[in-house]
Protein backbone atom coordinates (compact mmCIF):
# COMPACT_ATOMS: atom_id res chain seq x y z
CA UNK A 1 0.00 0.00 0.00
CA UNK A 2 1.62 3.48 -0.99
CA UNK A 3 1.34 6.92 0.76
CA UNK A 4 -2.13 8.28 -0.01
CA UNK A 5 -2.50 11.07 -1.63
CA UNK A 6 -5.87 13.11 -2.13
CA UNK A 7 -5.33 14.73 -6.02
CA UNK A 8 -7.60 16.74 -7.92
CA UNK A 9 -7.33 15.96 -11.49
CA UNK A 10 -8.29 19.17 -13.53
CA UNK A 11 -8.26 16.71 -16.60
CA UNK A 12 -10.53 16.39 -19.98
CA UNK A 13 -8.87 13.19 -20.85
CA UNK A 14 -9.42 9.85 -19.24
CA UNK A 15 -6.25 8.48 -20.99
CA UNK A 16 -4.50 10.96 -19.39
CA UNK A 17 -5.93 10.48 -16.18
CA UNK A 18 -5.07 6.88 -16.28
CA UNK A 19 -1.53 7.49 -16.97
CA UNK A 20 -1.08 10.17 -14.34
CA UNK A 21 -2.64 7.63 -11.65
CA UNK A 22 -0.22 5.20 -13.01
CA UNK A 23 3.04 7.60 -12.61
CA UNK A 24 1.83 8.45 -9.33
CA UNK A 25 1.36 4.75 -8.06
CA UNK A 26 4.84 3.93 -9.15
CA UNK A 27 6.20 6.62 -7.40
CA UNK A 28 5.31 5.07 -4.35
CA UNK A 29 1.73 7.01 -4.01
CA UNK A 30 -1.77 5.39 -3.46
CA UNK A 31 -3.85 8.49 -4.64
CA UNK A 32 -7.34 9.25 -3.90
CA UNK A 33 -8.50 11.41 -6.78
CA UNK A 34 -11.19 12.77 -8.28
CA UNK A 35 -11.47 14.13 -11.92
CA UNK A 36 -13.29 18.16 -13.24
CA UNK A 37 -12.92 19.57 -16.66
CA UNK A 38 -14.68 22.59 -16.09
CA UNK A 39 -14.96 25.60 -13.54
CA UNK A 40 -17.94 24.96 -11.89
CA UNK A 41 -17.07 21.10 -10.99
CA UNK A 42 -13.98 22.38 -10.12
CA UNK A 43 -15.27 25.10 -7.76
CA UNK A 44 -17.69 22.50 -6.39
CA UNK A 45 -14.42 19.95 -5.47
CA UNK A 46 -12.61 22.79 -3.67
CA UNK A 47 -16.00 23.44 -1.45
CA UNK A 48 -16.38 20.01 -0.61
CA UNK A 49 -13.33 17.41 -0.46
CA UNK A 50 -9.44 18.80 0.68
CA UNK A 51 -6.72 18.30 -1.82
CA UNK A 52 -2.96 17.45 -0.63
CA UNK A 53 -2.50 19.03 -4.69
CA UNK A 54 -4.13 20.30 -8.40
CA UNK A 55 -2.82 18.98 -11.12
CA UNK A 56 -4.25 20.72 -14.26
CA UNK A 57 -4.38 20.53 -18.12
CA UNK A 58 -3.47 23.48 -19.56
CA UNK A 59 -6.06 23.42 -22.44
CA UNK A 60 -9.53 21.84 -22.10
CA UNK A 61 -12.27 22.34 -24.28
CA UNK A 62 -14.44 23.84 -21.32
CA UNK A 63 -11.54 25.35 -19.60
CA UNK A 64 -7.78 26.20 -19.46
CA UNK A 65 -5.48 26.36 -16.46
CA UNK A 66 -4.99 30.22 -16.48
CA UNK A 67 -8.70 30.07 -15.24
CA UNK A 68 -7.84 27.51 -12.96
CA UNK A 69 -5.31 28.80 -11.52
CA UNK A 70 -7.41 32.49 -11.14
CA UNK A 71 -10.05 30.41 -9.40
CA UNK A 72 -7.88 28.89 -6.78
CA UNK A 73 -6.28 32.44 -5.86
CA UNK A 74 -10.44 33.14 -5.34
CA UNK A 75 -11.06 30.46 -3.13
CA UNK A 76 -7.94 31.13 -1.00
CA UNK A 77 -7.14 27.88 -1.02
CA UNK A 78 -3.20 26.87 0.03
CA UNK A 79 -3.00 23.94 -2.27
CA UNK A 80 -0.23 23.31 -4.64
CA UNK A 81 -0.94 23.79 -8.81
CA UNK A 82 0.85 22.16 -11.46
CA UNK A 83 0.63 22.57 -14.61
CA UNK A 84 0.22 19.21 -16.59
CA UNK A 85 0.74 19.44 -20.76
CA UNK A 86 0.67 17.91 -24.05
CA UNK A 87 2.24 21.05 -25.84
CA UNK A 88 3.34 24.43 -23.65
CA UNK A 89 5.65 27.27 -24.47
CA UNK A 90 7.91 28.41 -22.16
CA UNK A 91 6.75 31.70 -22.47
CA UNK A 92 3.06 30.45 -21.45
CA UNK A 93 4.83 28.06 -18.69
CA UNK A 94 6.25 31.45 -17.15
CA UNK A 95 3.28 32.65 -17.44
CA UNK A 96 1.59 30.28 -15.42
CA UNK A 97 4.13 30.16 -13.03
CA UNK A 98 3.98 34.24 -12.57
CA UNK A 99 0.29 33.65 -12.31
CA UNK A 100 0.44 31.51 -9.15
CA UNK A 101 0.97 27.59 -10.51
CA UNK A 102 4.00 26.18 -8.62
CA UNK A 103 5.32 23.86 -11.41
CA UNK A 104 4.95 22.73 -14.84
CA UNK A 105 5.44 19.20 -16.07
CA UNK A 106 5.17 18.11 -19.98
CA UNK A 107 3.33 14.61 -20.04
CA UNK A 108 5.65 12.67 -21.82
CA UNK A 109 7.89 13.91 -18.66
CA UNK A 110 5.79 12.07 -16.31
CA UNK A 111 8.54 10.66 -14.30
CA UNK A 112 9.14 14.66 -13.08
CA UNK A 113 5.88 14.13 -11.11
CA UNK A 114 6.24 12.94 -7.99
CA UNK A 115 9.47 14.63 -7.07
CA UNK A 116 7.71 18.00 -8.00
CA UNK A 117 4.61 17.13 -5.97
CA UNK A 118 7.27 15.79 -3.09
CA UNK A 119 8.72 19.22 -3.16
CA UNK A 120 5.46 20.98 -3.23
CA UNK A 121 3.69 18.85 -0.24
CA UNK A 122 7.37 20.02 1.64
CA UNK A 123 6.81 23.67 0.84
CA UNK A 124 2.90 23.49 1.67
CA UNK A 125 3.99 21.82 5.18
CA UNK A 126 6.72 24.23 5.89
CA UNK A 127 3.73 27.40 4.94
CA UNK A 128 1.56 25.93 7.71
CA UNK A 129 4.28 25.83 9.96
CA UNK A 130 5.25 29.42 8.84
CA UNK A 131 1.38 30.46 9.51
CA UNK A 132 1.66 28.70 12.98
CA UNK A 133 3.95 31.04 13.82
CA UNK A 134 2.37 34.04 13.19
CA UNK A 135 -0.55 32.73 14.84
CA UNK A 136 1.81 32.47 17.91
CA UNK A 137 4.05 35.52 17.42
CA UNK A 138 0.16 37.59 17.09
CA UNK A 139 -0.86 35.85 20.44
CA UNK A 140 2.68 37.01 21.90
CA UNK A 141 2.14 40.26 20.98
CA UNK A 142 -1.72 40.27 22.60
CA UNK A 143 0.31 38.75 25.85
CA UNK A 144 2.83 41.26 25.86
CA UNK A 145 0.48 44.36 25.17
CA UNK A 146 -1.22 42.97 28.34
CA UNK A 147 2.09 42.84 30.00
CA UNK A 148 3.38 46.64 29.28
CA UNK A 149 -0.18 47.99 29.93
CA UNK A 150 0.12 46.38 33.67
CA UNK A 151 3.94 47.39 34.11
CA UNK A 152 4.75 51.04 35.90
CA UNK A 153 7.40 50.86 33.64
CA UNK A 154 7.04 53.15 30.46
CA UNK A 155 7.20 51.43 26.91
CA UNK A 156 7.56 52.74 23.50
CA UNK A 157 8.11 51.40 19.89
CA UNK A 158 8.86 53.33 17.30
CA UNK A 159 9.05 52.69 13.20
CA UNK A 160 12.36 52.81 10.95
CA UNK A 161 11.68 56.33 10.43
CA UNK A 162 11.30 56.95 14.58
CA UNK A 163 7.77 57.55 14.65
CA UNK A 164 5.64 55.97 17.21
CA UNK A 165 3.86 53.02 16.43
CA UNK A 166 3.30 52.00 20.03
CA UNK A 167 2.98 53.06 24.09
CA UNK A 168 1.34 52.14 26.75
CA UNK A 169 -0.56 53.68 29.61
CA UNK A 170 2.27 54.51 31.69
CA UNK A 171 4.03 56.12 28.96
CA UNK A 172 1.15 58.28 27.77
CA UNK A 173 0.34 59.39 31.64
CA UNK A 174 3.96 60.24 32.16
CA UNK A 175 4.03 62.73 29.20
CA UNK A 176 -0.17 64.04 29.95
CA UNK A 177 -1.16 62.85 26.36
CA UNK A 178 -3.10 60.12 24.41
CA UNK A 179 -2.57 57.87 21.40
CA UNK A 180 -4.17 60.47 19.00
CA UNK A 181 -1.88 62.88 20.34
CA UNK A 182 1.65 60.68 19.85
CA UNK A 183 1.12 57.47 17.50
CA UNK A 184 2.66 59.00 14.06
CA UNK A 185 4.29 61.50 15.40
CA UNK A 186 8.21 61.70 16.55
CA UNK A 187 9.12 63.36 20.05
CA UNK A 188 9.67 66.73 17.66
CA UNK A 189 6.12 67.42 18.00
CA UNK A 190 5.47 67.50 21.66
CA UNK A 191 8.64 67.94 22.99
CA UNK A 192 11.52 70.16 23.74
CA UNK A 193 14.21 71.58 21.43
CA UNK A 194 17.14 70.62 23.85
CA UNK A 195 15.17 66.47 24.48
CA UNK A 196 14.51 66.22 20.85
CA UNK A 197 18.00 66.48 19.75
CA UNK A 198 19.12 63.72 22.54
CA UNK A 199 16.58 61.42 21.88
CA UNK A 200 17.02 61.74 17.96
CA UNK A 201 20.73 60.86 18.58
CA UNK A 202 19.90 58.01 20.35
CA UNK A 203 18.01 56.75 18.42
CA UNK A 204 20.43 57.03 15.49
CA UNK A 205 22.78 55.38 17.66
CA UNK A 206 20.60 51.74 18.30
CA UNK A 207 19.83 51.79 14.71
CA UNK A 208 23.52 52.46 13.47
CA UNK A 209 25.10 50.36 16.63
CA UNK A 210 22.26 47.55 16.21
CA UNK A 211 22.68 47.11 19.83
CA UNK A 212 21.58 48.30 23.65
CA UNK A 213 22.15 52.37 24.13
CA UNK A 214 21.05 53.64 27.44
CA UNK A 215 20.46 57.48 28.46
CA UNK A 216 19.19 59.70 31.17
CA UNK A 217 17.40 62.46 30.46
CA UNK A 218 16.87 65.65 32.80
CA UNK A 219 14.20 68.17 33.17
CA UNK A 220 13.63 70.86 36.28
CA UNK A 221 11.42 68.40 38.04
CA UNK A 222 11.80 64.36 36.59
CA UNK A 223 15.11 62.46 35.65
CA UNK A 224 14.38 59.05 33.53
CA UNK A 225 16.49 56.95 32.47
CA UNK A 226 15.91 54.95 28.66
CA UNK A 227 16.77 51.63 27.39
CA UNK A 228 16.47 51.66 23.74
CA UNK A 229 17.05 48.31 21.69
CA UNK A 230 16.72 47.74 18.42
CA UNK A 231 13.66 45.84 17.01
CA UNK A 232 13.18 44.26 13.56
CA UNK A 233 9.92 45.40 11.80
CA UNK A 234 8.43 44.24 8.31
CA UNK A 235 10.49 44.34 5.50
CA UNK A 236 13.56 44.43 6.89
CA UNK A 237 13.14 47.43 8.66
CA UNK A 238 14.58 48.29 12.13
CA UNK A 239 12.77 50.27 14.60
CA UNK A 240 13.05 51.69 17.73
CA UNK A 241 12.06 50.06 21.09
CA UNK A 242 12.43 50.69 24.89
CA UNK A 243 11.33 51.09 28.32
CA UNK A 244 11.78 54.33 29.87
CA UNK A 245 11.70 54.64 33.87
CA UNK A 246 11.28 57.40 36.06
CA UNK A 247 14.45 57.11 38.31
CA UNK A 248 14.19 60.74 40.14
CA UNK A 249 13.75 58.58 43.47
CA UNK A 250 16.46 56.33 42.09
CA UNK A 251 19.31 59.04 41.31
CA UNK A 252 18.56 61.16 44.42
CA UNK A 253 19.00 58.10 46.54
CA UNK A 254 22.49 57.03 44.91
CA UNK A 255 23.63 60.52 45.50
CA UNK A 256 22.38 60.34 49.56
CA UNK A 257 24.32 56.74 49.31
CA UNK A 258 27.69 58.05 48.14
CA UNK A 259 28.18 59.03 51.34
CA UNK A 260 27.97 55.43 52.68
CA UNK A 261 29.47 52.60 51.31
CA UNK A 262 27.54 49.82 53.76
CA UNK A 263 23.86 51.30 51.77
CA UNK A 264 26.14 51.08 48.35
CA UNK A 265 26.89 47.82 48.84
CA UNK A 266 23.11 47.35 49.66
CA UNK A 267 21.93 48.24 46.41
CA UNK A 268 24.49 46.35 44.71
CA UNK A 269 23.80 43.27 46.07
CA UNK A 270 20.09 43.25 45.34
CA UNK A 271 20.66 44.06 42.00
CA UNK A 272 20.27 41.33 38.65
CA UNK A 273 23.16 42.77 37.36
CA UNK A 274 26.54 42.04 38.42
CA UNK A 275 28.68 44.96 39.64
CA UNK A 276 32.27 44.44 40.38
CA UNK A 277 34.99 46.70 41.63
CA UNK A 278 38.52 46.45 40.88
CA UNK A 279 41.83 48.38 41.63
CA UNK A 280 44.27 49.72 39.18
CA UNK A 281 45.70 46.22 39.07
CA UNK A 282 42.52 44.70 37.82
CA UNK A 283 42.46 42.70 41.42
CA UNK A 284 38.63 42.65 42.75
CA UNK A 285 38.34 44.18 45.75
CA UNK A 286 34.01 43.83 45.29
CA UNK A 287 32.05 41.21 43.17
CA UNK A 288 27.69 41.51 43.98
CA UNK A 289 26.48 38.63 44.96
CA UNK A 290 24.22 38.30 41.99
CA UNK A 291 27.43 37.03 39.83
CA UNK A 292 26.32 33.12 40.98
CA UNK A 293 22.96 33.66 38.79
CA UNK A 294 25.27 34.89 35.99
CA UNK A 295 28.07 32.56 36.22
CA UNK A 296 27.71 30.27 38.48
CA UNK A 297 30.61 30.68 40.57
CA UNK A 298 30.27 32.43 44.67
CA UNK A 299 31.79 35.37 45.14
CA UNK A 300 34.99 34.30 47.10
CA UNK A 301 35.28 31.98 44.11
CA UNK A 302 35.43 34.75 41.88
CA UNK A 303 37.75 37.46 43.96
CA UNK A 304 40.08 34.93 43.07
CA UNK A 305 39.74 34.36 39.67
CA UNK A 306 41.87 36.69 36.75
CA UNK A 307 40.25 37.87 33.48
CA UNK A 308 42.61 35.22 31.92
CA UNK A 309 40.22 32.27 33.53
CA UNK A 310 36.74 34.72 33.35
CA UNK A 311 36.96 35.76 29.42
CA UNK A 312 37.29 33.92 26.27
CA UNK A 313 40.65 34.07 24.65
CA UNK A 314 39.25 36.39 21.70
CA UNK A 315 37.29 38.87 24.54
CA UNK A 316 40.54 39.33 27.03
CA UNK A 317 41.90 40.77 23.35
CA UNK A 318 38.41 43.18 23.70
CA UNK A 319 39.29 43.98 27.02
CA UNK A 320 43.03 44.56 26.65
CA UNK A 321 42.67 47.09 23.41
CA UNK A 322 39.70 49.08 25.60
CA UNK A 323 42.03 49.25 29.00
CA UNK A 324 45.44 49.96 26.94
CA UNK A 325 43.11 52.75 25.37
CA UNK A 326 42.07 54.04 28.52
CA UNK A 327 45.56 54.30 30.12
CA UNK A 328 46.52 56.23 27.03
CA UNK A 329 44.03 58.58 27.41
CA UNK A 330 45.20 58.93 30.91
CA UNK A 331 48.50 59.40 29.84
CA UNK A 332 47.83 62.20 27.67
CA UNK A 333 45.82 63.89 29.54
CA UNK A 334 42.44 63.99 27.13
CA UNK A 335 40.64 61.34 29.68
CA UNK A 336 36.88 62.13 30.13
CA UNK A 337 35.69 61.48 33.74
CA UNK A 338 32.73 60.47 33.00
CA UNK A 339 33.14 58.63 30.64
CA UNK A 340 31.74 54.91 30.42
CA UNK A 341 32.74 52.28 27.94
CA UNK A 342 30.28 49.27 27.14
CA UNK A 343 31.85 46.21 25.23
CA UNK A 344 30.14 42.62 24.75
CA UNK A 345 32.05 40.20 25.69
CA UNK A 346 32.08 36.00 26.52
CA UNK A 347 32.54 34.69 29.68
CA UNK A 348 32.94 31.28 31.14
CA UNK A 349 30.32 29.87 33.80
CA UNK A 350 31.58 27.31 36.37
CA UNK A 351 30.41 24.27 34.46
CA UNK A 352 32.41 26.09 31.06
CA UNK A 353 29.41 26.86 29.27
CA UNK A 354 29.49 30.65 27.80
CA UNK A 355 27.26 33.54 28.28
CA UNK A 356 27.81 36.67 26.26
CA UNK A 357 27.63 40.00 28.80
CA UNK A 358 27.19 43.69 28.30
CA UNK A 359 29.80 44.97 30.23
CA UNK A 360 29.72 49.04 31.24
CA UNK A 361 33.31 50.42 32.16
CA UNK A 362 34.14 53.41 33.98
CA UNK A 363 36.71 54.71 36.21
CA UNK A 364 36.79 55.30 39.86
CA UNK A 365 38.68 58.39 40.47
CA UNK A 366 40.19 60.17 44.31
CA UNK A 367 39.50 63.92 45.38
CA UNK A 368 42.18 64.86 42.71
CA UNK A 369 40.61 63.20 39.68
CA UNK A 370 43.02 60.63 39.72
CA UNK A 371 41.78 56.82 38.77
CA UNK A 372 41.72 54.61 41.77
CA UNK A 373 39.81 51.50 40.37
CA UNK A 374 37.43 50.88 37.92
CA UNK A 375 33.77 50.31 38.20
CA UNK A 376 31.61 47.73 36.25
CA UNK A 377 28.36 47.15 35.29
CA UNK A 378 27.55 43.70 33.70
CA UNK A 379 24.69 42.72 32.35
CA UNK A 380 23.60 38.51 30.38
CA UNK A 381 23.35 39.67 26.44
CA UNK A 382 23.39 35.90 25.38
CA UNK A 383 19.43 35.47 24.06
CA UNK A 384 20.04 38.67 22.37
CA UNK A 385 23.31 37.55 20.72
CA UNK A 386 21.41 34.55 19.48
CA UNK A 387 18.81 36.75 18.36
CA UNK A 388 21.28 37.99 16.28
CA UNK A 389 22.78 35.30 14.46
CA UNK A 390 19.08 33.90 14.05
CA UNK A 391 18.85 37.26 12.31
CA UNK A 392 22.09 37.41 10.35
CA UNK A 393 21.45 33.55 9.09
CA UNK A 394 18.07 34.24 7.70
CA UNK A 395 19.44 37.22 5.71
CA UNK A 396 21.48 35.12 4.17
CA UNK A 397 18.92 32.54 3.30
CA UNK A 398 17.29 35.18 1.61
CA UNK A 399 20.30 36.56 -0.26
CA UNK A 400 20.70 33.28 -1.48
CA UNK A 401 17.21 32.52 -2.38
CA UNK A 402 17.09 35.96 -4.22
CA UNK A 403 20.73 35.37 -6.19
CA UNK A 404 18.76 31.59 -7.58
CA UNK A 405 15.95 33.54 -8.60
CA UNK A 406 17.69 36.12 -10.55
CA UNK A 407 19.63 33.11 -12.15
CA UNK A 408 16.23 31.99 -13.61
CA UNK A 409 15.53 34.95 -14.53
CA UNK A 410 19.18 35.39 -16.99
CA UNK A 411 17.83 31.87 -18.03
CA UNK A 412 14.95 32.73 -19.03
CA UNK A 413 16.43 35.60 -20.86
CA UNK A 414 18.95 34.04 -22.88
CA UNK A 415 16.81 31.21 -23.96
CA UNK A 416 14.76 34.30 -25.28
CA UNK A 417 17.21 36.14 -26.98
CA UNK A 418 20.65 33.37 -27.83
CA UNK A 419 22.65 35.45 -29.26
CA UNK A 420 23.20 37.92 -26.59
CA UNK A 421 23.84 34.61 -24.20
CA UNK A 422 26.76 36.24 -21.47
CA UNK A 423 25.55 39.94 -22.66
CA UNK A 424 24.11 40.22 -19.35
CA UNK A 425 26.80 38.87 -17.36
CA UNK A 426 29.79 39.92 -18.65
CA UNK A 427 28.00 43.80 -18.58
CA UNK A 428 27.34 43.04 -15.18
CA UNK A 429 31.05 41.90 -14.52
CA UNK A 430 32.47 45.22 -16.23
CA UNK A 431 29.64 47.39 -14.20
CA UNK A 432 30.92 46.38 -11.02
CA UNK A 433 34.87 47.26 -12.03
CA UNK A 434 33.88 50.56 -12.86
CA UNK A 435 31.69 50.79 -9.82
CA UNK A 436 34.64 49.18 -7.63
CA UNK A 437 37.23 51.61 -9.51
CA UNK A 438 35.48 54.78 -8.67
CA UNK A 439 35.15 53.52 -5.14
CA UNK A 440 31.75 53.21 -4.28
CA UNK A 441 30.50 51.53 -1.54
CA UNK A 442 30.00 47.23 -1.65
CA UNK A 443 26.36 47.68 -0.64
CA UNK A 444 25.91 49.56 -3.89
CA UNK A 445 28.05 47.61 -5.77
CA UNK A 446 26.08 44.62 -5.11
CA UNK A 447 22.79 46.49 -5.95
CA UNK A 448 24.51 46.87 -9.66
CA UNK A 449 25.20 43.55 -10.01
CA UNK A 450 22.20 42.14 -9.35
CA UNK A 451 19.95 44.97 -11.41
CA UNK A 452 23.13 43.93 -14.40
CA UNK A 453 22.50 40.42 -13.90
CA UNK A 454 18.83 41.16 -14.76
CA UNK A 455 18.66 45.07 -16.83
CA UNK A 456 17.23 43.26 -20.28
CA UNK A 457 14.25 41.20 -18.48
CA UNK A 458 12.20 43.42 -20.82
CA UNK A 459 12.80 41.93 -23.50
CA UNK A 460 10.96 38.36 -22.58
CA UNK A 461 7.87 40.49 -23.82
CA UNK A 462 9.41 41.16 -27.75
CA UNK A 463 8.63 38.60 -30.11
CA UNK A 464 11.93 36.36 -30.63
CA UNK A 465 11.73 36.38 -34.05
CA UNK A 466 13.39 40.50 -33.72
CA UNK A 467 15.49 39.99 -31.40
CA UNK A 468 17.35 37.25 -33.29
CA UNK A 469 16.58 38.72 -36.68
CA UNK A 470 20.02 39.10 -38.96
CA UNK A 471 18.97 41.56 -40.99
CA UNK A 472 18.78 45.61 -39.71
CA UNK A 473 15.43 46.38 -37.65
CA UNK A 474 12.85 48.60 -39.02
CA UNK A 475 12.23 51.75 -37.19
CA UNK A 476 8.63 49.64 -35.70
CA UNK A 477 11.34 46.63 -34.78
CA UNK A 478 13.35 48.99 -33.15
CA UNK A 479 10.94 50.87 -31.33
CA UNK A 480 9.28 47.53 -29.66
CA UNK A 481 13.09 46.37 -29.03
CA UNK A 482 12.86 49.84 -27.08
CA UNK A 483 10.64 49.18 -25.16
CA UNK A 484 12.39 46.62 -22.97
CA UNK A 485 13.34 48.88 -20.13
CA UNK A 486 9.92 50.07 -19.33
CA UNK A 487 8.80 46.03 -19.33
CA UNK A 488 11.61 45.25 -17.39
CA UNK A 489 10.61 48.21 -15.08
CA UNK A 490 7.00 46.99 -14.53
CA UNK A 491 8.05 43.71 -14.10
CA UNK A 492 9.94 44.68 -10.92
CA UNK A 493 8.27 47.79 -9.65
CA UNK A 494 6.57 45.89 -7.14
CA UNK A 495 9.65 43.60 -6.09
CA UNK A 496 10.62 44.10 -2.31
CA UNK A 497 14.49 44.91 -2.35
CA UNK A 498 17.24 46.67 -0.65
CA UNK A 499 18.54 48.30 -3.71
CA UNK A 500 15.95 50.26 -6.73
CA UNK A 501 16.33 47.30 -9.15
CA UNK A 502 13.33 48.56 -11.35
CA UNK A 503 14.23 52.26 -11.54
CA UNK A 504 18.43 51.18 -12.80
CA UNK A 505 16.92 48.85 -15.38
CA UNK A 506 14.23 51.44 -16.24
CA UNK A 507 17.17 53.58 -16.57
CA UNK A 508 19.79 52.45 -18.41
CA UNK A 509 19.67 53.70 -21.84
CA UNK A 510 19.60 57.52 -20.31
CA UNK A 511 21.69 59.36 -21.31
CA UNK A 512 23.45 61.92 -19.84
CA UNK A 513 22.23 64.75 -22.67
CA UNK A 514 18.41 63.42 -22.44
CA UNK A 515 18.84 61.92 -25.62
CA UNK A 516 18.32 58.82 -24.67
CA UNK A 517 15.51 56.60 -23.91
CA UNK A 518 12.59 56.12 -22.40
CA UNK A 519 11.52 59.16 -20.14
CA UNK A 520 14.96 61.46 -21.83
CA UNK A 521 16.13 61.50 -18.40
CA UNK A 522 19.19 64.32 -18.31
CA UNK A 523 21.70 64.17 -15.66
CA UNK A 524 21.66 64.23 -12.05
CA UNK A 525 17.90 62.81 -12.63
CA UNK A 526 19.72 59.92 -13.71
CA UNK A 527 20.84 57.26 -10.83
CA UNK A 528 24.67 56.27 -10.44
CA UNK A 529 23.86 52.89 -10.93
CA UNK A 530 22.03 53.39 -14.27
CA UNK A 531 24.92 55.39 -15.38
CA UNK A 532 27.65 52.55 -14.68
CA UNK A 533 25.41 50.24 -16.36
CA UNK A 534 25.09 52.64 -19.69
CA UNK A 535 28.32 52.83 -20.15
CA UNK A 536 28.88 48.50 -19.42
CA UNK A 537 25.92 47.61 -21.62
CA UNK A 538 27.69 49.95 -24.58
CA UNK A 539 30.90 48.65 -24.34
CA UNK A 540 30.25 45.22 -24.37
CA UNK A 541 27.43 45.29 -26.67
CA UNK A 542 29.73 47.34 -29.20
CA UNK A 543 32.50 44.74 -28.33
CA UNK A 544 30.24 41.63 -28.92
CA UNK A 545 29.14 40.10 -32.66
CA UNK A 546 25.28 40.89 -33.12
CA UNK A 547 23.15 38.89 -35.54
CA UNK A 548 22.87 41.76 -37.69
CA UNK A 549 26.17 42.78 -37.58
CA UNK A 550 29.84 41.85 -36.63
CA UNK A 551 31.77 42.29 -33.18
CA UNK A 552 32.93 46.44 -34.06
CA UNK A 553 35.74 45.21 -31.50
CA UNK A 554 36.93 46.52 -28.00
CA UNK A 555 38.88 49.95 -29.21
CA UNK A 556 35.57 51.11 -31.35
CA UNK A 557 33.78 50.79 -28.31
CA UNK A 558 35.82 52.39 -26.04
CA UNK A 559 36.47 55.74 -28.75
CA UNK A 560 32.75 55.85 -28.48
CA UNK A 561 33.15 56.30 -25.21
CA UNK A 562 35.96 58.68 -24.52
CA UNK A 563 34.59 60.53 -27.48
CA UNK A 564 30.92 61.34 -26.04
CA UNK A 565 32.14 61.59 -22.20
CA UNK A 566 29.97 64.18 -20.53
CA UNK A 567 27.84 64.47 -23.33
CA UNK A 568 25.94 60.96 -23.33
CA UNK A 569 28.09 59.37 -20.49
CA UNK A 570 28.78 60.10 -17.08
CA UNK A 571 32.73 61.84 -17.11
CA UNK A 572 33.37 60.03 -14.28
CA UNK A 573 32.31 56.79 -15.33
CA UNK A 574 33.95 56.68 -18.52
CA UNK A 575 36.91 57.58 -16.94
CA UNK A 576 36.89 54.79 -15.08
CA UNK A 577 36.24 52.86 -17.70
CA UNK A 578 38.43 53.76 -19.92
CA UNK A 579 41.42 53.55 -17.05
CA UNK A 580 40.23 49.57 -16.57
CA UNK A 581 40.70 48.61 -20.29
CA UNK A 582 43.71 50.75 -21.08
CA UNK A 583 45.68 51.12 -18.04
CA UNK A 584 44.78 47.98 -15.53
CA UNK A 585 44.28 45.58 -18.09
CA UNK A 586 40.62 44.65 -17.58
CA UNK A 587 39.12 42.08 -20.61
CA UNK A 588 35.78 41.12 -20.86
CA UNK A 589 35.37 37.13 -20.68
CA UNK A 590 35.12 35.49 -24.31
CA UNK A 591 35.42 38.62 -26.44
Amino acid sequence: MGKPLRVLLVEDSEDDVLLTVRALKKGGYDPLHERVENAGAMRKALQEKTWDVILCDYQMPQFDGLAAISLLKKTGSDIPLIILSGAIGEETAVECMRLGAHDYIMKDKLARLVPAIERELREAESRSKRRQAEEALKESEERYRSFTDSTSDMVFLKDDEFKYIMVNHAYLEFYKCNEAEILGKTFLDFMPEKRVRDCHASDIQVRESNKLVVTIEHDEKRIVETRKYPVRLKEGKIGVGGIVRDITDRKRAEEALKESENKYRLIAENMTDVITIMDINLRFTFVSPSIMRLRGFTVEEVMDQSLEQIMTPESLQISAKVFEEEMQREASGTADPDRVRIIEVEEYRKDMTRVWVEVSLSYLRDADGRPIGILSLTRDITERKKAEKDLKETLESLRKALGTTTQVLVSAIEVRDPYTAGHQIRSTNLACAIATEMGLPQEKIEGIRMAGSIHDIGKLSIPAEILSKPTKLTGLEFSLIKEHSVKGYEMLKDVESPWPLAEIVYQHHERMDGSGYPRSLKGDAILMEARILAVADVVESMASHRPYRPALGINAALEEIEKNKGILYDNAVADACLRLFREKGFELDGI
